[in-house]
């Protein structure tokens, strides 16, 4: 007796041989423009500058626009 809920010849996915392991869905594509992953990108450097400004205004006791001689 075949259970109502065992998948059928129709469970495999179109283009889809039977006997071949399922194909994979590729990982996010980093794409240009507003995608998720430019956002991602662009968030953990931005983190890395300002990061980076704390620690010179630390060391050097001054503040960063002073330090990189944009304000007298």
């Amino acid at each position: 007796m075949k259970s109502s809920n065992s998948p059928g010849p129709s469970a495999q996915p179109s283009g889809q041989l039977p006997g071949q392991p399922p194909t994979e869905i590729p990982p996010e594509d980093p794409a240009f423009g507003w995608s998720a992953y430019a956002e991602r990108i662009n968030g953990r450097f931005a983190m890395l500058g300002f990061a980076a400004v704390l620690l010179i205004e630390a060391l050097s006791g001054d503040t960063f626009l002073h330090w990189a001689g944009l304000v007298p």
